[in-house]
């Protein structure tokens, strides 16, 4: 089934089957790439209004903005320090806490 809001068909027509999000997030620094999802969800909202397709654009900044909070969550629960002691215990810092 077609999917123009998940998975659009014309983001992957390149030979590898990359999907061009992913190609855009490895060309970005992360603050670069959060910029570029915050503008996405702006510029979707913005013209939901205009172009007759409603509904498809709000579901569109949704995917940008459910994009944006995965990736900071994901860097939030990442630990920023893993220390493997010699007793076996391990001790992870996240984020300071």
């Amino acid at each position: 089934m077609r999917d123009d809001v998940n998975s659009p068909e014309h983001y992957k027509l390149n030979e590898y089957g990359i999907e061009c999000i992913d190609a855009i997030q490895a060309s970005m620094t992360v603050e670069e790439f959060e910029g570029y999802l915050r503008g996405n969800v702006l510029k979707y909202m913005w013209r939901c209004n205009y172009k007759g397709h409603k509904v498809q654009d709000l579901q569109k900044a949704a995917w940008y903005l459910d994009k944006l909070v995965g990736e900071v969550k994901g860097r939030e629960e990442q630990p920023m320090f893993n220390f493997n002691c010699n007793n076996g215990n391990k001790i992870e810092v996240v984020n300071g806490k």
